[in-house]
């Protein structure tokens, strides 16, 4: 399995509390995304303002995107979202 991050900008969701990225996997775009919850208890995020969480996405990239790689791997080219649990079950 073939699995890439463009280099795109996130984009934050007020609606949901996620900011979402998309993966390439074997050639067919997947949307992806980690909760608020998620960047403040893991990535450092100072609150859920949106400057804030997309702050912690960007300095965090990589092991964010490792561990989407990781679950991609288990779980297909399926939308997915990544919460607080899955990092700290990681740890």
């Amino acid at each position: 399995m073939k699995i890439y991050f463009p280099a795109e900008c996130p984009e934050y969701c007020a609606r949901d509390l996620v900011v979402a990225f998309a993966a390439q996997v074997d050639g067919k775009r997947v949307q992806c995304a980690i909760t608020a919850q998620a960047l403040e208890d893991h990535f450092g995020a100072a609150s859920l303002r949106e400057d804030d969480l997309l702050a912690a996405f960007e300095s965090n990239r990589h092991p964010i995107e490792h561990a989407a790689r990781n679950l991609l791997h288990e779980i297909g080219a399926k939308p997915m979202l990544l919460h607080s649990g899955y990092f700290r079950f990681c740890e």
